[in-house]
């Protein structure tokens, strides 16, 4: 069975950096199973992995625009202390969810803390990385009715 929408692919991966570190990876853990078509990867993989079979193996190079974005300069800024209240102790590496200007919930991540505020940034960690994929097609199949209404699979 070719991979496309609504069937379910199991994968093993690792994913690596431009300098070959490895950021995640699936060994020594069960496979990655998710819905192809339902945006529960990033576009770029997805695309890859379009029309392989169970048993496949790939590499896969990813751009940041097909990843996790660019790196946006204007989604770091220094905020007033005022905006963590009720928060006592905030150091560099802690993340929070906040309201963006757009009224929806965005992931920060606190870059640096200081007399004159809390410097954060939004983008994701990954944003701005070319993303290296080393990819195993461990099984495709029929996704449920289910599956397909929510989404995501079972």
């Amino acid at each position: 069975m070719l991979i496309g929408d609504k069937l379910v692919v199991t994968i093993h991966y690792t994913l690596t950096d431009e300098s070959g570190e490895v950021i995640d990876s699936s060994e020594g853990a069960d496979p990655l199973a998710y819905l192809h078509g339902a945006g529960n990867l990033i576009p770029g993989l997805e695309r890859e992995l379009l029309g392989k079979t169970a048993g496949a193996s790939l590499k896969a190079t990813v751009s940041p625009e097909d990843g996790y974005g660019e790196f946006q300069p204007e989604l770091v800024e220094t905020v007033p202390r005022e905006a963590f209240e009720g928060i006592e102790r905030i150091e560099a590496g802690m993340a929070f969810e906040a309201e963006g200007s757009d009224g929806q919930a965005r992931r920060v991540v606190v870059k640096g803390v200081s007399d004159d505020g809390i410097t954060i940034d939004g983008n994701h960690p990954l944003a701005g990385v070319e993303l290296n994929f080393d990819v195993q097609v461990v099984d495709v199949r029929e996704a449920s009715e289910e599956e397909i209404a929510h989404g995501h699979v079972h």
